[in-house]
């Protein structure tokens, strides 16, 4: 069964989010996770616009694309997709971060981006999903105590031994 999670996009720095989405949407973080097997989870993004990045990259980050034609190769900086788009930032990370082949795009589309909070996804009951917390689904391991050391420890020579010796 997949389930469905909401994330809210605020504040969030943009690659540590792309990775746990990518996580998410190939369902490495379920026990029957295979490679080759669409498993994953429906994931909704909520507050796109409300992105932020490390460093310089709001103005020396660029986005590439190609209409086609010669001469056609077309950038925009982040901030000026920011402004265009918020939507686009968040899904073309996780897209780098998918396979490149058939499965991550269907994989991919199991991303539902929204610039706002508000989404038409109320009906499947996402449950909210904590970026940095652990797992929503594994659950935390047992730890056993550790049972005593099987092998004694070998008493140290004593120096007044080594003196008879010689």
């Amino acid at each position: 069964m997949r389930n469905w999670y909401v994330v809210d996009a605020a504040g969030q720095v943009l690659g540590r989010l792309a990775t746990r989405l990518a996580t998410m949407l190939m369902g490495k973080h379920k026990a029957t996770y295979v490679p080759n097997v669409d498993i994953g989870d429906y994931v909704i993004v909520v507050n796109a616009s409300k992105i932020r990045v490390t460093g310089r990259k709001v103005r020396q980050k660029i986005y590439f694309r190609h209409s086609g034609y010669p001469g056609g190769l077309k950038e925009r900086t982040f901030e000026e997709q920011m402004a265009r788009d918020s939507r686009q930032v968040i899904r073309l990370a996780v897209k780098n971060m998918l396979p490149k082949n058939a499965l991550g795009r269907k994989r991919l589309g199991k991303l539902k981006v929204y610039a706002r909070e508000d989404h038409p996804h109320e009906a499947q009951c996402p449950k909210p999903l904590e970026i940095g917390r652990a797992w929503p689904v594994m659950p935390a391991p047992r730890m056993s105590p550790s049972p005593p050391s099987a092998t004694p420890r070998m008493a140290e020579p004593q120096a007044g031994a080594q003196e008879e010796k010689a």
